[in-house]
């Protein structure tokens, strides 16, 4: 008898099956990665330094903005990124 998980696995799988990624998509996502993750360190080594200048002056409202701008930015990035894999992923 099959549990609940594997009846549900199967019903996903019969569903939308899983596509397999081919060698160049593999690349392609690799390098994305690559790229994003130097974009998004940039960033932040950026920002930091702006944080950690505002602090130093004493300007918590400098230093907070600081830290805000670098969460929409690491976020948005991320979203970039997700979305150049999607493309990537739904090619055939």
């Amino acid at each position: 008898m099959k549990s609940a998980y594997e009846l549900a696995m199967e019903r996903l799988n019969r569903d939308s099956p899983i596509k397999k990624l081919s060698d160049a998509q593999k690349t392609k996502l690799a390098e994305l990665d690559s790229i994003y993750a130097a974009k998004i360190a940039e960033r932040e080594i950026a920002l930091t330094n702006d944080i950690r200048a505002a602090e130093i002056k004493g300007d918590i409202e400098a230093a907070e903005q600081a830290r805000r701008i670098l969460a929409a930015e690491r976020a948005k990035l991320q979203a970039e990124l997700e979305t150049q894999k999607d493309r990537i992923r739904a090619q055939d």
